[in-house]
């Protein structure tokens, strides 16, 4: 069984916003694997489908970001999935928009989300999708920039770093994380 975390903030004032592209490659990837998220608990919504003989959960915690960890824990311990079988996606402001970086393990780096899940399953040692959101140029507090939403040439690059992520999963679903690590973090 694989479970497919994406991060974000429910309510359609946080659709397509850049906090939300973990939510947003979720979503791709469940349209991509011919799955619905319709299903709700422990304060999540989530879809099950088989992909090349594969179970694979998709979760969106609907807890707001800074409590994913309230949902994906008991998330886990109820349908029985072990970290090595968890991969989460999120927006990072230290990558550039349209470029991914998958990890095993690391520290939240700030980010609320992240932190909530190191706390809630004891360990910073699980694989995740980092999605590069960029950092603001024109002084913009941090808090709005990951608000709102990207237009132009940075929406674009931001939907190429959304198909991606959904390739990178697609790929993991059959091979070992490491080595989906290694193709995509060229």
């Amino acid at each position: 069984m694989k479970l497919i975390v994406g991060l974000g903030n429910p309510g359609k004032q946080f659709d397509n916003t850049r906090h939300n592209i973990g939510f947003d490659s979720v979503d791709l990837i469940a349209e991509q694997f011919d799955s619905s998220l319709t299903k709700q608990k422990f304060n999540g919504l989530y879809g099950e489908t088989i992909v090349h003989g594969e179970k694979v959960m998709l979760l969106k915690p609907l807890t707001y970001m800074n409590l994913s960890g309230e949902c994906v824990r008991p998330f886990m311990d109820y349908f029985n999935v072990s970290l090595e079988e968890l991969v989460v996606l999120y927006d990072d402001l230290d990558i550039p928009p349209g470029k991914i970086r998958l990890r095993q393990k690391g520290s939240a780096g700030g980010h609320n989300g992240i932190k909530s899940l190191i706390h809630h399953l004891g360990t910073q040692e699980f694989n995740r999708v980092r999605i590069g959101v960029g950092r603001p140029t024109n002084n913009e507090p941090v808090v709005k920039y990951v608000l709102n939403r990207a237009a132009g040439d940075e929406k674009a690059l931001l939907e190429d770093a959304i198909k991606k992520t959904a390739q990178s999963i697609e790929a993991w679903i059959t091979k070992p994380f490491l080595e989906v690590m290694n193709v995509y973090n060229r």
